[in-house]
C-alpha cells in the first residue's frame, strides 16, 4: 500500500470517527427530557389565588444561585396535594390570609445540586442569612441536606401565610448585605409573610415548628398554618415550620427528575 493510500485511509478513519462523535452528541442532545406523570398539575391551574414565590428559581436561597432543574418559577404538585391546598386557601381567605408557596415538586437534579454545594466547604456566600450558627461541615449530619428529598415525590410543599392584601416582595440583589434568618422580622429580608419567628430555609433549631422559644404572635401564626393544613391531610415536618406533606402520597417511593416547567406538563388536561 502506498503512502498516499495510507494517508487517505487515515483521513477517512479520522473523518468517520468525527462523524460518529458528532452523531452521538446530537443523539444525546436530542434525548427528550423526562415528563411529569399525568397526575401532576401546576398549582396555579388548580388555584390561581395562592401566591407563588419559588425561591430556587432565584439566587435568594442558601445556595446563592438558581438551582438546577428550575426552568420556571412554577409550583407543580400531585393533583390531590394541589386540591387540598385549594381547600386550605378557601378557609384562610375567609380569615384574611393567603397561602404563599416557596417550593413544591423538586427534581432530583436540584437535590444533587444541594449535595454538591454542601460538599464545597469553601462556598459560604449565603451563610450569614441561612445558616449563621451552623458549621457547614455539619449540614449532612444535622439533617439540613440529604441525598433524597420528599419534595421529589410531588406531594410535599414549603409554604407560609401572608396577611391580605398582599404586597409584592422586593427583589433580592446578589451581594447585598445579609441578615440572619432568625433576626427580628423588621430586620430580616422582607418577603411579605406573617412573622413565623424565622425566615424560610433557616438552618437553625428555631425553625422547629413547636420550638418553645417561639411564643406569642409567631407561635400563633405557626399554629394557624399547622392546624389549617393538618385538618386537610397534610403532615408537618417537626424540624421545619414551612414543610408539609400531603398523605397518603400518590408516589410514596418514586423520586422524579423532570424539570420544573410547564413543558414538563405538556399534554396534561
Amino acid at each position: 500500500m502506498t503512502r498516499l493510500s495510507l494517508a487517505v485511509r487515515g483521513l477517512i478513519t479520522t473523518v468517520a470517527a468525527l462523524l460518529a462523535t458528532t452523531a452521538a452528541s446530537a443523539t444525546a442532545q436530542a434525548k427528550p427530557e423526562p415528563k411529569a406523570p399525568r397526575d401532576f398539575v401546576a398549582l396555579d391551574r388548580v388555584d390561581p389565588t395562592i401566591i407563588e414565590e419559588i425561591r430556587y428559581f432565584t439566587p435568594h436561597n442558601f445556595v446563592g444561585e438558581p438551582v438546577d432543574g428550575y426552568r420556571q418559577p412554577l409550583c407543580i404538585l400531585t393533583r390531590p396535594a394541589a386540591e387540598a391546598l385549594r381547600a386550605a386557601q378557601r378557609k384562610l381567605l375567609r380569615q384574611g390570609y393567603s397561602l404563599k408557596v416557596y417550593d413544591c415538586y423538586r427534581p432530583q437534579r436540584a437535590v444533587d445540586h444541594f449535595v454538591r454545594w454542601a460538599e464545597d466547604l469553601d462556598d459560604q456566600e449565603m451563610k450569614a442569612e441561612f445558616y449563621p450558627n451552623v458549621d457547614k461541615t455539619r449540614l449532612f449530619a444535622d439533617g439540613y441536606i440529604a441525598e433524597k428529598s420528599g419534595h421529589s415525590r410531588g406531594s410535599t410543599v414549603d409554604l407560609t401565610l401572608v396577611r391580605l392584601p398582599a404586597g409584592p416582595t422586593r427583589p433580592y440583589h446578589p451581594g447585598e448585605p445579609l441578615t440572619p434568618c432568625f433576626a427580628p422580622q423588621d430586620e430580616r429580608f422582607p418577603d411579605t409573610s406573617v412573622d413565623m419567628g424565622t425566615g424560610y430555609d433557616c438552618f437553625d433549631t428555631l425553625s422547629h415548628t413547636l420550638d418553645p422559644r417561639v411564643q406569642g404572635e409567631q407561635r400563633a401564626n405557626r399554629l394557624l398554618l399547622k392546624s389549617t393544613l393538618e385538618d386537610l391531610g397534610f403532615v408537618n415536618l417537626a424540624e421545619e415550620w414551612w414543610h408539609y406533606t400531603f398523605k397518603p402520597e400518590t408516589h410514596p417511593d418514586t423520586y422524579f427528575d423532570f424539570p420544573v416547567s410547564r413543558r414538563s406538563l405538556t399534554g396534561h388536561n
